[in-house]
């Protein structure tokens, strides 16, 4: 008897690992294959065409925002993705970098710890962070 009790906490144990690790990776899963879906190809420059499609340009809070797709090849041998779905984003002409999450969310280098659900509010959140202050011009940080 003490056997087969065994037995079947070990199988209800197993059966709640496996239920919660699938419960954890499909959201992760999924925004994957999203992502990967093929586009249909577009002439440059028409309508909806990807490299250099202008997604918003605004005034907030006196800041001039940008967002634009860059649409470029990926960066060979930097690990950087920057296919089709890149978004780039100015504030004032200085560049915000995002970072895209897998739930399809944005996260800023001013605040990594609020996703937002679109590069806008991700832009405008940004601007209500700084307050007077100005993004660094130079791309890269200096300790």
């Amino acid at each position: 008897m003490r056997a087969t009790r065994r037995a079947l906490l070990r199988a209800l144990f197993l059966t709640a690992l496996a239920g919660g690790t699938a419960a954890a990776l499909t959201p992760v899963l999924t925004a994957d294959r999203n992502a990967r879906r093929p586009r249909a190809p577009r002439a440059p420059g028409a309508p909806g065409a990807l490299r250099g499609e202008v997604l918003f340009d605004e005034t907030y809070r006196g800041r001039r925002l940008r967002g634009s797709r860059t649409g470029s090849p990926a960066a060979h041998g930097t690990g950087t993705r920057t296919g089709p779905d890149t978004v780039r984003v100015t504030v004032d002409g200085r560049p915000l970098h995002l970072m895209r999450r897998a739930d399809g969310g944005y996260l800023t280098v001013v605040d990594h710890y609020v996703s937002y659900p679109t590069p806008l509010a991700a832009a405008r959140a940004a601007v209500d962070e700084l307050g007077a202050a100005h993004l660094s011009a130079s791309p890269t940080h200096r300790a």
